[in-house]
Order: structure tokens, then sequence, then C-alpha cells
């Protein structure tokens, strides 16, 4: 049965356009369990433009399901990520400019890089996945790496028109079989709606799938009309 892990984010981008202490992303991770979440996954990147240090050690302590923590592979991240111990990590690479994750980690490029970071995670029991474009050579470089799983990125396939997007499901239908040969667990995310996401969801092997914008953004709508309720109620009682 494919995993669900739930990216939460984009709670914690609305809190921090107040400074404030809510939307609290860990109360959400709660709710995401309860509402059948496999794991809950957080990207603490270098500028804390959204999940701040705090979020990460205090799901640590409260979250009862997998612990993914999304991260960049430098020194930094490394220390952190061995002091706090996520269950699991998936290397992503890390722009500062960018609005989210614009593409996968050069792992070929980076090799020796990538794998030493991966090294030092598995010392500590760490589990760690990459996170990388559905293309040969940064699937077998992957594997080289003592990883335990790549997360391909859908977001090309995600953003296709329907004249394209067979094509782009078809290299993520190779590369995931490509992954499983040599070893690897597979997982995917990006762009990731509830339009698109069952034929990945069917990809033979597919263990795990992280999914956050779309679910955030359908629970404004599912939970927008009985919060004005309860406003509505409390202000006129």
């Amino acid at each position: 049965m494919v995993e669900l892990g739930v990216n939460i984010d984009h709670v914690a981008t609305l809190r921090q356009a107040r400074r404030t202490y809510e939307p609290d992303p860990v109360r959400v991770a709660i709710v995401c369990e309860n509402g059948g979440a496999d794991s809950i996954t957080v990207h603490l990147r270098e500028d804390r433009r959204h999940i701040q240090d705090r979020d990460l050690r205090l799901l640590r302590e409260t979250v009862a399901v997998r612990l993914n923590l999304e991260m960049a592979c430098e020194d930094e991240m490394i220390r952190i990520a061995r002091s706090v111990r996520p269950d699991q990590v998936t290397l992503v690479p890390e722009k500062r400019q960018e609005v989210t994750t614009e593409g996968g980690l050069d792992v070929a490029g980076r090799i020796d890089v990538v794998r030493r970071c991966v090294e030092q995670l598995l010392e500590v029991g760490i589990d760690v996945s990459l996170f990388v474009d559905p293309e040969s050579a940064q699937i077998d470089a992957s594997a080289a790496t003592g990883a335990g799983a790549i997360e391909l990125h859908t977001g090309a396939y995600a953003a296709a028109n329907h004249r394209e997007r067979p094509g782009k499901f078809a290299a993520l239908e190779l590369a995931g079989a490509r992954a499983i040969a040599s070893g690897l667990a597979l997982h995917a995310g990006h762009g990731l709606n509830y339009h698109n996401v069952l034929p990945v969801a069917r990809l033979d092997g597919m263990h795990e799938l992280n999914i956050g914008h779309a679910i955030v953004s359908r629970a404004i709508y599912t939970g927008m009309e009985q919060a004005v309720r309860e406003m509505k109620r409390l202000i006129t009682s």
C-alpha cells in the first residue's frame, strides 16, 4: 500500500506572514495524523522562510508517525538532523530566490558531496532519500551514494498539458523501474494534486508520496465554512 507523507510547510508559511504563533504546524501535524497521514514532512530551509528550528524539535517530540525532514546537503543542516534525529531525511536542492523547489538534486554532478552527507546521516540511524529528476544518470548516482530511497520529482509531469503528460509520465515509469532494479525504495512528490496523483500512486513499486500544497489548499475549502460559522456563533452568542 502506498504511504502518504503530508508536507506542512505551507501552514508555517501562513504563520510567518504575520510572524505570530498561528496556524501552528505542530497542531496541524496531529490533525494530519488523525486523517491517516503515514508521515509528516517539513523542509527546514537555510533562510528559515517557513518551518523554524523550534517547529522541528517540537515535531520530533510529538509526531507519532514518521517524521521526514527535507533539507539541503549542507553542514549546518547535517548537524541539525544528527541532533534532532528525524526518521528520514530527504536531501533536496535549495536556492534562496526560488518560490519552491524547482528541480531535482544533481547527485551525478555532486556525488562525493552527497555520499558524504548520506554517510553522516546513516551513521546515526536516519534513513535517507534523494529528491531527483526522473533521469537515468541521477538514479544510478543515487544508488551509488548508499541512500535507501529516491523521491522522483514529479513537477514536470504535474505541469504538463494533456499532450505532453503521457511522455512525462513515461519518464517517471522508466525512472521508477530503474530505481527499484537498483535496490532503491521508490517515493515521489512535487505538484501532485487530487486530479493527477492516481497514475503516480499506481506506478509499480511506489512506496511513498509526499504531498503538501494540494492538501493544505483543499483544507481551506473544506474547513473554511465551519471556521466562519464558529466565529459567527461566538460573536453573536
